[in-house]
């Protein structure tokens, strides 16, 4: 193995896995901004695992992910259902051949770090922690923040501190798991704080304004979304191509008055910005996207569903009444503006998000983050920033 980078002394660390900009990392970046918030002084790094122990096949590991959801969805879908999800609620079993490849690693950047608390955004580093730390070889704080709205099979309980879990239905999950109540905290998936805030000099809106998003990483099928949707012209649209320059191109060459195409927007206030704009979101159930709509009162309509966990998200998203999903049988521009015209659609839909969002824990995340590392490690016993 080469020789590998020397990780700075770091009060936190905020470990994602793989390099994509995936969900992990963005709710890792919402983490570090609440935390920054609080402690802007103690230093914190971001960790990926993979590609700090095996740099040289990140980039592969992540272009087979991604190539095997494209071409083989429902392999994917198979096997991601069979081994992270429905054994979700069973006893859960040592990861052996994960353990010989990451334990190693992530005992190695924590000890380097001398962290005193470590936030999980992926299940496979956080199922590593549970390990280590049951077997007493860190003493850090371990906290696990979930990005989807189920807790697949992966994810580490024993030796996991606290838990941010998105729904009430996961806490009473984790609680039947053997986790005490007190310990978890229910926070939706993180979002960036500047999320929680209305843009200021909104322009007055001349008709409907939508985004269409779920495009960043080229596996959405957005352009044929757009042939399909045949939405009056008064209909504004926002296209986020995200990282598919080609439909950014082809749209941009059209020059069409009512589209908009957007790249990838690094830039968390203006994406809020965008959001305070527009009336409604057509994307796939991503949990980090679907969960800033969430928290800006945005009406969702789901169009595709990617193999494994998106597919599983939209299942308990529908169950919750919290999006609608369009029905690709139908004319979906139809059905988008069926629910415009329809006032008690509109308020059934905005009574669940109320009691979404009322189900929360009334402090912030900041506000948890501070409690926890402020009070005595129940585990190790170890004070943690008196």
């Amino acid at each position: 193995m080469k020789q590998m980078r020397q990780i700075q002394p770091s009060e936190a660390l905020f470990l994602p896995f793989l390099q994509i900009p995936s969900g992990h990392h963005h709710v890792a970046d919402a983490l570090i901004a609440e935390y920054k918030s609080i402690y802007p002084n103690h230093p914190y790094e971001k960790v990926d695992i993979l590609s700090y122990g095996y740099k040289s096949i990140e980039k592969l590991v992540s272009s087979t992910y991604l190539t095997w959801i494209k071409y083989f969805p429902e392999g994917y879908d198979r096997l991601y259902s069979f081994l992270v999800y429905k054994q979700g609620t069973k006893k859960r079993t040592r990861q052996w051949h994960y353990e010989t490849l990451f334990r190693p690693i992530l005992q190695k950047v924590v000890q380097q770090a001398e962290a005193k608390i470590l936030f999980f955004t992926h299940a496979l580093p956080s199922n590593m922690a549970s390990v280590l730390k049951q077997q007493r070889k860190i003493e850090a704080i371990t906290v696990n923040v979930y990005t989807d709205f189920f807790i697949n099979a992966l994810w580490g309980i024993e030796g996991i501190d606290y838990h941010f879990v998105p729904t009430l239905s996961m806490k009473k999950h984790l609680i039947q798991c053997g986790v005490k109540e007190s310990n978890i905290f229910v926070t939706g998936i993180p979002v960036h704080p500047c999320f929680y805030y209305t843009a200021s000099n909104q322009n007055q809106k001349e008709g409907l304004q939508m985004l269409i998003a779920g495009g960043s990483l080229g596996t959405g099928d957005l352009e044929c979304l757009l042939n399909e949707l045949n939405l009056s012209s008064r209909v504004h649209l926002y296209v986020l191509c995200g990282q598919n320059e080609q439909l950014y191109q082809k749209l941009h060459s059209k020059k069409c008055c009512h589209i908009t195409p957007l790249r990838y927007l690094h830039s968390k206030q203006t994406m809020n910005q965008l959001y305070d704009r527009i009336d409604a979101v057509i994307t796939k159930p991503g949990g980090v996207t679907v969960s800033e709509c969430l928290v800006k009162r945005k009406p969702l309509f789901i169009y595709n569903a990617l193999p494994g966990q998106e597919r599983i998200n939209l299942q308990e998203l529908t169950r919750l009444g919290l999006v609608q999903a369009i029905d690709k049988n139908k004319p979906i521009g139809k059905q988008i503006m069926d629910y415009f015209s329809n006032d008690y659609k509109q308020q059934q839909l905005y009574q669940q998000l109320h009691n979404y969002l009322e189900n929360r824990e009334q402090d912030s995340v900041a506000s948890i983050i501070k409690r926890i590392t402020q009070q005595t490690n129940h585990k190790g016993g170890n004070s943690i920033y008196i």
